[in-house]
């Protein structure tokens, strides 16, 4: 028996049921084959209710404990990822379809990391001594929120959940944790299994794998007060207007259309490597995706013979059973809506250099010159492995189309020039900046957000942004006697 299979969290999951859920039991898919992995218990919006009141009671006692208890199983979760790394990664590839170096990063740099970072945040510092003009002590001391609701998405579903659950748990809430159903086991069954054997108390992290009903059902409850919802931008609006109808705070991740800026000064070949790892990478089913290349136009011809050439020799196929570099996109619903962002643009006047073919879920690296900036792939988010590339003249061009869109997650500046680097990069409304690298980076330590439609700032990452996130402050204070009133 796996250690998948050894908990009870597990046997609920893998007999194709979810507690006392309603929901029909539904298929695991692997992409890249279609074959059945598993069967997964729906969870409904009535699972939904009953799992917050528990929560509820659960998180009380969870927050009373001592500091250090929640640290150790923090600490104790993190080596149970580093010590099942195999077993848990080999979900991720076979379920998401991630390359096994990206599901290697998810579980023991990602996840372990997590939580690793989150058992130092459950001693950090939580309040300051304030001034008074009374004779009195005053001070402001973090609290707990009480029930965190998390919603994650396909493309990352490990990591995208834990930057959230891992944070919220160390500092004394519980989770209710909605996966994306189609990363159900990955996203979800692990992490439970995992606490569970790092001795979580019962009730304290729920998982219940749903659609669009659950979600709303969480964003809804009374008794769930923040919510950290990692998706689209156009669900992240939804949530935000439900929320405010409740006045609760929201911690959007949103989409991205990211710019990478490739000066005249750069080795074109380096810059081109770059630029197709940001662009095809997990099949581009990645939020901070280059997913626009600004280049000098003195080099914009040289640079896309470069980028159709990795294209053109990229291996795309099962990453679970082949040597590959891209493996296939989730399901058919998302490789055909990059492929009509694709053939739109084409015919918008745009010129197909390489790819834009697919066969099943694998779809091939793709490089789109002459791009109007009109065009779907210019101003929209394509989520799959495609380049447009769109040259500039001068820098104050360059500034006008990378800040072209209603996105701001992540900036990829290439140049020799340093400081042109970063001073171009201050002119560019971003969440993220990587000077001389392209636009995907991510650690646990760093504070991950986006502006515009790629959020509302950064509310993942470092222990300033996780204690904003998932605390209340609260102001107290103390006299040594109480005080003569004229009442």
């Amino acid at each position: 028996m796996t250690f998948l299979e050894a908990g009870t969290w597990s046997e609920r999951i893998f007999s194709g049921e979810w507690i006392k859920g309603s929901g029909e039991s539904y298929d695991a898919l692997e992409p890249a084959t279609g074959e059945t992995l598993a069967r997964v218990g729906a969870a409904t919006s009535d699972d939904l209710g009953r799992a917050v009141e528990q929560a509820v009671r659960a998180q009380q006692q969870w927050a009373a404990l001592p500091y250090v208890e929640r640290a150790q199983v923090l600490r104790r979760a993190a080596r149970l990822f580093e010590e099942h790394h195999s077993e848990i990664a080999d979900w991720i590839v076979r379920e998401s379809g991630a390359l096994r170096a990206f599901a290697d990063f998810q579980t023991s740099n990602g996840a372990a990391e997590e939580c690793y970072e989150a058992a130092a945040l459950s001693a950090a510092p939580f309040g300051e001594m304030l001034r008074s003009v009374e004779d009195r002590l005053s001070f402001s001391r973090r609290r707990p929120v009480g029930v965190v609701g998390v919603i994650s998405p396909f493309n990352a579903p490990m990591v995208l959940a834990m930057r959230a659950v891992a944070p919220a748990l160390a500092l004394g809430n519980a989770v209710v944790l909605k996966p994306d159903p189609r990363t159900a086991i990955c996203g979800g069954v692990v992490i439970a299994r995992v606490f569970e054997e790092a001795g979580l108390p019962s009730g304290v992290l729920h998982v219940l794998p749903g659609g669009a009903d659950v979600g709303a059902a969480l964003v809804d409850h009374p008794q769930v007060p923040v919510i950290a919802f990692t998706g689209s931008t156009r669900a992240g609006k939804a949530i935000a207007a439900a929320a405010t109808r409740h006045l609760k705070r929201v911690h959007l991740e949103l989409g991205g259309n990211s710019a990478l800026i490739v000066l005249d000064d750069v080795d074109v070949e380096k810059a081109a490597s770059a630029g197709a790892f940001g662009s095809f990478h997990h099949a581009g089913q990645i939020c901070m995706a280059s997913s626009r290349h600004l280049v000098h136009a003195s080099i914009a011809e040289e640079y896309v013979e470069s980028l159709a050439r990795r294209a053109n020799a990229v291996t795309v196929g099962d990453p679970a059973r082949d040597e590959v570099a891209v493996g296939p996109m989730i399901d058919e619903q998302q490789l055909q809506a990059a492929h009509s962002v694709v053939n739109d643009t084409v015919a918008a006047g745009s010129r197909l250099v390489a790819g834009g073919t697919y066969e099943g879920l694998l779809y091939r690296p793709t490089v789109l010159t002459d791009v109007p900036l009109t065009a779907r792939a210019y101003q929209e988010e394509i989520f799959g492995p495609v380049a447009p590339v769109v040259p500039f003249h001068d820098l104050e061009e360059a500034v006008r189309l990378a800040t072209g869109t209603e996105y701001g997650l992540s900036l990829g500046v290439l140049t020799r020039d340093i400081a042109k680097g970063l001073a171009l990069a201050e002119r560019v409304p971003t969440g993220l900046v990587h000077i001389n690298d392209q636009t995907v980076n991510d650690e646990a330590t760093v504070p991950f957000g986006g502006r515009g439609d790629s959020g509302n700032g950064s509310r993942h990452g470092g222990a300033t942004a996780n204690l904003e996130a998932f605390t209340e402050q609260q102001w107290v204070t103390v006299r040594g006697d109480i005080p003569a009133y004229p009442f």
